[in-house]
């Protein structure tokens, strides 16, 4: 779940994602008049959130990492306090022990795992075995974590995904667009965005999504093009340095070649598949979240719409990532409170009816959640 922000992705989890569509069905249901249409608003600033931001991550060096978990609740009861729709906000419940704990266990893990891996390195390849059948039951288990400790308006979400679920979205989904280098990208993509958004529940209300592949492809096409030209343009620029690099090994078999042109094919490479990967991927991301959440509906009969355009995406996205390593990261909470506001602003909630009525009919059926069963979940969230 993202509810405008880049995590629900910081799941802004993240497949490859990206593009433009308006669907007929979220088009008729925009022009509804009966619709009481509600665009999401992030009030966030970059001043208030570089204080948090900073003691953040001088208290996390400070204590050698123990402080990340508060960190991480610090930072996501700004961002979703901050975060509005209609007459509400987001808030974040998490408490930073179950955090902690998670980490514990997952470090103590890789400790393990190493140690064992030096000693027995049969048994080591058995455990890696282990933890890719279990990935799956991980992601469901944080998934309904993060999910549990959000609420709107006091109501809070759930997740009900199941382990066959998430093993088909995150496991078998990427497995098929490597396979076929791209070409099933969007196939993935929907069992993902069916996965993580279909089986999210507010208030106990089901939240359903069903984009079309149609849709899908219509995203998928240009980053398709723009990916098949980038290698193309990688191959032009750097297939004369190589040439002249054996060239000059074949005329003089016991010459070496220059560590300068060796450097600048590696810095070339990387930079164009850098560029054109940052931009492929920005385009499908931007076009995958508008074309699933305007095919995402709540209690069959409200709408969710995103209408972020893709190439200011990807201008928003590379330049925040310019300025933050041009500044050493300094401008980190810029860069997040940026993005934050500009999804927000492309992200609309349209409600059959009164917002206001409608939203005092749901009830907290979350709450009922237990303190044991919350302890327990929070060991999940870390993996």
């Amino acid at each position: 779940m993202e509810l405008g922000l880049s995590r629900f992705g910081d799941l802004k989890l993240n497949i490859c994602f990206g593009g433009n569509m308006a669907d007929s069905d979220q088009v008729q249901f925009g022009r509804d008049d009966r619709y009481s249409r509600h665009r999401f608003a992030f009030s966030g600033t970059a001043k208030e959130y570089f204080g948090i931001w900073i003691v953040n991550v001088l208290l996390t060096i400070i204590t050698l990492g123990i402080y990340s978990a508060w960190a991480k609740v610090r930072r996501n009861r700004y961002l979703y306090g901050n975060t509005a729709l209609a007459d509400g906000r987001f808030d974040y419940h998490a408490r930073p022990i179950q955090i902690l704990i998670g980490q514990i266990i997952v470090i103590g893990f890789l400790i393990l795992y190493n140690i064992i891996l030096s000693l027995l390195p049969a048994l080591g390849l058995i455990l890696v075995l282990v933890f890719i059948v279990a990935f799956p039951w991980l992601i469901a288990r944080g998934l309904r974590f993060n999910a549990r400790v959000t609420s709107y308006r006091n109501v809070r979400f759930d997740f009900i995904g199941q382990y066959w679920g998430a093993a088909k979205a995150f496991f078998l989904g990427p497995l098929v667009a490597g396979i076929t280098l791209g070409i099933c990208a969007p196939i993935a993509s929907r069992w993902m965005l069916r996965y993580t958004l279909g089986n999210l529940r507010y208030g106990g209300r089901a939240i359903k999504t069903e984009p079309t592949l149609g849709d899908l492809y219509g995203v998928w096409w240009l980053p398709a093009l723009l990916t098949f030209g980038g290698w193309l343009l990688t191959i032009v620029i750097i297939l004369p340095v190589l040439v002249a690099q054996i060239t000059l090994l074949s005329e003089s078999p016991g010459a070496v070649a220059g560590p300068l042109g060796n450097l600048t094919t590696i810095v070339l490479m990387y930079f164009l598949l850098f560029v054109v990967g940052s931009v492929v991927l920005s385009l499908y991301s931007a076009g995958v979240r508008n074309v699933g959440y305007s095919a995402t509906t709540f209690d069959g009969r409200h709408y969710l719409l995103s209408d972020m355009p893709r190439w200011q995406f990807v201008w928003v996205v590379i330049s925040n990532l310019i300025v933050t390593i041009a500044t050493l990261g300094l401008m980190r909470p810029w860069a997040t409170i940026r993005m934050a506001r500009f999804q927000a602003a492309h992200t609309e909630m349209g409600f059959d009816g009164e917002v206001g009525e409608i939203l005092s009919t749901i009830k907290d059926t979350g709450s009922a959640v237990g303190a044991e069963f919350m302890d327990i979940e929070g060991i999940a969230v870390a993996f």
